[in-house]
């Protein structure tokens, strides 16, 4: 039998056609996104349809990860009403720090749904649209995510079922394990023709309105974020079947990306990834959740039952393309160029917020170059500087998870940065722990399509899988100046642009 995973990132669609008994890629495909902190969900259904050409129709069981956090607003129809504001859309951050006050500080947030919200939290974009585009905010039915959004498109879209469950009653149960019955009854919530739209627990935990801990949703904070109840998708069990495509796939609950990628990787309890893509995280499965007031670690679930207590950053893969850019390079010669420059690229120091961040939470931050002297402004050591930063603010991350008790004894290194050997080899001595890097492969679409095997198994786990290749260890000497220099930048800067 085949399965097929579906990655919808911030920058495209991605599909693998595997082999479900071990998960060997037997097809794949890609097809791109519009650059931009919103964008239209159609746009993400017309690059399904091309990445997935030739693929999909092969397989017998489809799951699909997707970027989390963007809110999809509905009307009754089921009519898209707006483009999607996106995970590293940080114009609700005053919502944000509302939102925290209304609920009584970040304590009540962090106890009661695991998280703080931050801008990027869906939750927040609620509030931003209640009180910017109170029309469409008045028309809206239905809040989905990307992945649930995605995978009701692939039932055929025929409604959304009542929304009844969704708004607390019924749908809200989350832990029924229905596997295999749902879908063949023509999809979870089926009724009349009607689809209910479906989510899992892992994606449904960067909402700000859904308890890990209670695996329920909190339907009462979306609708006081959006000034009226709204529906919300029916919780779905690991391992269910939520629905059937038209030609009579099977299609798994689906999940986040870096729920995804945690499945397609196979992380263990107390193992530590840090992904570097368009956004960069650290996170480790735990069997315990996580409820960090600090507002740092997300205190999200994972995809299969467990947690994943997650620290995100909004800059991570782009500092070094826009650093290649302004030396006239590409990602190659950038790490060429770092791996040219001594540690500590000669006193310069990169604090490299350029677009806002998350973690920490300084949505109206912007980048600060420091230390710069006539003779330390060379090429390799701005390539440096841009490597260093980058891997400083996720061993930043990754210390906010020691914070929560979860110590770093290795770090699984994933992302389309990790493809750099500046950032490969550099990694070791700025979290100061060994760094593996496993085979390059589309993780998040592979865990995606895992989950899909998992759900036609209909057995007690997923599906044992091998990574699809070997993978290359990395050591070196730390180096406690470059975090030091850092960190005194950091802490100096608290406060610019606000």
């Amino acid at each position: 039998m085949l399965v097929a995973g579906v990655d919808s990132s911030t920058q495209s669609t991605k599909v693998l056609l595997c082999q479900a008994e071990d998960g060997t890629v037997v097809g794949q495909s890609s097809a791109p996104h519009p650059d931009g902190t919103e964008c239209v969900p159609e746009l993400w259904w017309q690059a399904l349809g091309e990445a997935g050409r030739g693929l999909l129709d092969r397989a017998d069981a489809i799951g699909v990860a997707a970027q989390q956090h963007g809110m999809v607003v509905l009307d009754e129809e089921g009519q898209v009403i707006r483009p999607a504001l996106l995970w590293n859309d940080m114009r609700s951050a005053p919502q944000a720090a509302a939102l925290i006050a209304e609920l009584g500080g970040p304590a009540q947030w962090a106890r009661r749904t695991g998280s703080v919200p931050t801008a990027s939290f869906t939750v927040t974009k609620l509030r931003w649209l209640a009180e910017h585009e109170p029309a469409f905010a008045k028309r809206a039915a239905y809040v989905l995510l990307p992945h649930d959004w995605l995978t009701w498109r692939l039932t055929g879209g025929r409604g959304l079922g009542d929304g009844a469950g969704a708004r607390g009653g019924a749908g809200a149960r989350g832990g029924a394990d229905s596997r295999g019955g749902a879908g063949s009854r023509g999809g979870a919530g089926a009724r009349g023709g009607a689809v209910e739209a479906a989510t899992d627990r892992g994606d449904a935990s960067g909402t700000g309105y859904f308890s890990p801990a209670l695996g329920k949703w909190l339907p009462e904070i979306a609708a006081a974020a959006l000034g009226h109840p709204v529906g919300l998708p029916r919780l779905a069990a690991p391992a269910e079947i939520v629905g059937r495509t038209p030609g009579g796939a099977a299609l798994s609950a689906g999940t986040g990306d870096n729920m995804g990628a945690a499945l397609g990787l196979g992380v263990g309890l107390g193992e530590v990834v840090v992904s570097i893509g368009t956004s960069g995280t650290a996170y480790a499965v735990a069997a315990e959740p996580a409820a960090d007031e600090s507002g740092l670690v997300a205190g999200f679930a994972d995809a299969t039952g467990r947690f994943l207590p997650l620290v995100a950053t909004v800059n991570a893969a782009r500092i070094l393309t826009v650093t290649a850019r302004l030396l006239g390079t590409d990602p190659s010669g950038l790490s060429s160029l770092a791996l040219a420059a001594p540690a500590g690229a000669g006193g310069l120091t990169l604090l490299p917020y350029l677009d806002g961040e998350r973690s920490p939470n300084r949505p109206d931050a912007s980048g600060v170059l420091c230390g710069l002297t006539s003779t330390n402004t060379t090429p390799e050591n701005l390539a440096r500087a841009a490597v260093e930063a980058l891997l400083c603010s996720l061993a930043d991350a990754i210390g906010n998870l020691a914070d929560c008790g979860i110590t770093a004894q290795r770090v699984i290194l994933i992302g389309g940065a990790a493809r750099s050997e500046a950032v490969r080899r550099i990694a070791p001595a700025i979290f100061g722990v060994p760094v593996t890097v496993p085979p390059s492969a589309e993780y998040v679409a592979l865990g995606a399509a895992r989950q899909a095997a998992w759900a036609l198994s209909g057995a007690e786990s997923p599906p044992q899988w091998s990574l699809p290749g070997s993978s290359a260890e990395y050591t070196a000497e730390p180096v406690p100046l470059v975090r030091e220099r850092y960190a005194a930048l950091r802490d100096a800067t608290v406060g610019w642009g606000a």
